[in-house]
């Protein structure tokens, strides 16, 4: 991996974590979604207008990607109302990695070398020691986690062969944002009808942060494109160091030394994989 591709899907991580805290601050994490996928629509309507399409080929991949990322908008919902962002985002991230690289290797014979297959085991494993600290209701979230992290894997990989196919990282990524943002409105309105009261600084966080959901996830379609897909998925996932930090300073989440410990292992992971 070039030391551009690294700096970016780090820089990636930080804003994942950022969005995702964002997320689950919110007083209706389903508005707050949707008005996050409100801010993802308007952004890719406007640069459709300057894109080009994607090659044909890539659009099957266009289409389950944004049926698959709907999925996960609801999963990731129902996740972060069954847990805090410390105990519910290392398992959704942390299993991805693993999955990623196991559907990479069976769907496009993507072979990792020993040490990437070492940084990919220490990150997940980082990564879901953290959640299983002694949190005595954290047996709530686990299923509706770890199906976050299904997800996740699967999208993750349909975009690493999808965005091989359109010619054009942007043009993918964009039309696959559009459809997906799409779907939010809509399944709110079927599920909750009226939107809860929100004070403005409320409905711009949220915005704002389906704005930085764009960058964040562009990047790493991005990388994709060159860089092996289960290292770039990895790498990504290290966004749960800045997530317990950003759990600390803006949710008073608890920083422990076996948080700590669990980190350095992620930090180690990375390592191996940036190698």
């Amino acid at each position: 991996m070039s030391p551009l591709v690294l700096a970016c899907v780090t820089c990636a991580a930080v804003m994942h974590a950022g969005w995702n805290a964002v997320l689950r601050g919110g007083s209706d994490r389903l508005w707050s979604m949707t008005l996050m996928m409100i801010a993802v629509a308007g952004v890719t309507v406007v640069a459709a207008a300057f894109l080009p399409w994607p090659e044909a080929a890539s659009w099957p991949y266009v289409l389950a990607s944004a049926a698959i990322h709907t999925a996960y908008n609801l999963s990731l919902v129902r996740t972060y109302q069954a847990g805090d962002l410390g105990q519910t985002y290392p398992v959704s991230r942390g299993s991805s990695p693993v999955l990623t690289a196991l559907g990479a290797a069976a769907f496009v014979q993507e072979a990792l070398g020993t040490l990437s297959w070492i940084g990919i085991a220490l990150v997940s494993g980082g990564i879901l020691s953290l959640a299983f600290q002694g949190g005595a209701g954290r047996a709530r979230f686990l299923p509706a986690a770890f199906t976050t992290g299904v997800l996740i894997g699967a999208y993750t990989v349909v975009d690493g062969i999808g965005v091989r196919l359109a010619g054009n990282s942007l043009s993918y990524a964009n039309s696959m944002f559009l459809l997906w943002s799409l779907t939010m409105p809509p399944l709110f309105y079927a599920l909750r009808g009226r939107p809860p009261a929100y004070t403005g600084a409320q409905t711009a966080a949220a915005l704002a942060g389906g704005v930085v959901s764009i960058l964040a996830y562009g990047i790493v379609i991005w990388a994709m494109q060159s860089a092996p897909m289960g290292v770039v998925s990895a790498l990504r996932e290290t966004s749960v160091l800045y997530a317990a930090v950003i759990g600390r300073l803006f949710l008073g989440e608890r920083l422990t030394m076996q948080r700590i410990a669990a980190c350095l292992a992620i930090a180690l992971g990375a390592a191996c994989l940036a190698h």
